[in-house]
């Protein structure tokens, strides 16, 4: 019996010739080029006849495909080639952004047709992204006022929510940082920004992105400080910029303390180095003692697994506490530094509802330590205090108030009797 299988029949002969719809179509950008630009030299430096035409050639011309080449026109008139430069042999256009006037009524006109065209065909907002970020990545083929002008018209596109922050990550380049055009280019565009919002829509966007601590890479490492960034951006007239940067190195060097403390704390260092380290991190820093014990106390009571019976918890806090207490009490010399802890005090106990009843017990502990006077938890109890909890602390205060007052009432009547 023959096992082998028989060969299937195969057909010879002609090919058949695929279908028109089937056949890929030649990327071909130079055709697509040479209907834009006509477009344009016809309508000029109208800009709402650019718009009307730009709205029209969408429903003629591959946008989807053509994207790219697109941009490029609206923005240098032609095909841009890779470094910045324009494209050899290509039929080119003078109405464009880089030869319009370089003032911000023109950018923000020009930043109306980009808007425009982008909302009436959604699928060119990612390519017009990718465009800016490739852009600013060719600005050294470009002219001073080509730079300007870009530069500006990115400010508006950002503060009006058209654009991601994340395309300044093209500006961390190191090619465009040695050469200090990062810093040049930043300058105008957060101008132009700040012109149409506040600080509050640069710091958001920054946010959105994490890119609010990044900010110093746009000078070269051997200039990376937070005082050559602030001279350079309050010199040119940016002074929110220069301010929110030193905030946001604050809030890090901050974080990077706390976490430091926490395992100083863990691993039992003595309070005398972790004290020292402290101070000299203020100086270093320039943080506020208010500032800084707040986050002491945050540390101190991270550096604890708690129990979280209700009972066992005041205990393991009184103990706790009274270890660290001569810390608290290095870091609280001023008034505002004491209320500043009672305030923490009160939040932890009213964001961790196992500590609600603790309260009273930790302030008498750090009052008997001599980290919190009478005069500070007086002043909390009568208009300082934080709405959180508010009724139940303070009625859990209201002996131990009584007896300060009478205590102080006391004092006082000894005094006179002594004059």
């Amino acid at each position: 019996m023959n096992n082998q299988r028989q060969q299937k029949p195969t057909l010879t002969g002609q090919r058949f010739k695929t279908r028109k719809r089937d056949e890929k179509e030649r990327f071909d950008p130079s055709q697509f080029q040479e209907s834009i630009v006509q477009g344009l030299n016809q309508t000029g430096t109208d800009l709402e006849a650019v718009a009307k035409f730009l709205d029209a050639s969408g429903a003629k011309l591959d946008y989807r495909r053509y994207a790219e080449t697109l941009f490029d026109i609206l923005v240098a008139g032609g095909m841009l080639a890779p470094g910045g430069s324009m494209a050899d042999d290509m039929t080119r256009t003078e109405f464009c952004l880089f030869k319009a006037q370089e003032d911000m009524e023109t950018m923000q006109a020009y930043a109306q047709v980009f808007n425009k065209l982008i909302r009436r065909y959604k699928y060119l907002e990612k390519g017009f992204e990718e465009e800016i970020k490739k852009l600013l990545l060719f600005l050294k083929g470009f002219t001073e006022s080509e730079r300007n002008k870009l530069a500006m018209l990115t400010g508006i596109l950002l503060a009006n929510g058209n654009i991601s922050a994340s395309i300044l990550n093209s500006l961390f380049n190191e090619n465009l940082v040695k050469e200090g055009v990062s810093t040049c280019f930043a300058v105008k565009l957060f101008k132009s920004w700040l012109s149409e919002k506040d600080i509050n829509s640069v710091a958001g966007s920054l946010r959105k992105v994490g890119m609010e601590h990044r900010l110093m890479e746009l000078f070269p490492a051997n200039k990376r400080s937070c005082e050559h960034f602030s001279k350079y951006f309050t010199d040119a007239g940016l002074k929110e910029i220069s301010d929110f940067a030193r905030n946001q190195q604050s809030i890090g060097a901050r974080k990077e303390l706390q976490k430091e403390l926490e395992e100083q704390m863990s691993r039992g260092d003595p309070l005398k180095d972790i004290i020292a380290n402290i101070r000299e991190e203020i100086k270093k820093n320039n943080i506020s003692e208010q500032m800084m014990i707040g986050l002491i106390w945050s540390s101190v009571m991270s550096s604890v697994e708690w129990n979280k019976k209700e009972e066992l918890v005041t205990e393991q806090a009184i103990k706790h506490l009274k270890q660290y207490s001569p810390l608290l009490k290095a870091l609280t010399s001023q008034g505002l530094s004491e209320l500043t802890l009672l305030l923490k005090i009160q939040e932890y106990c009213y964001d961790n509802i196992h500590f609600m009843k603790t309260f009273q017990k930790i302030v008498v502990l750090l009052y008997k330590a001599d980290v919190l006077s009478e005069e500070a938890i007086l002043k909390w109890y009568n208009d300082a205090h934080s709405a959180k909890g508010k009724s139940v602390f303070l009625e859990q205060m209201k002996k131990f108030v009584e007896w300060l007052k009478s205590a102080e009432e006391e004092s006082e009547s000894e005094e006179e009797e002594a004059d």
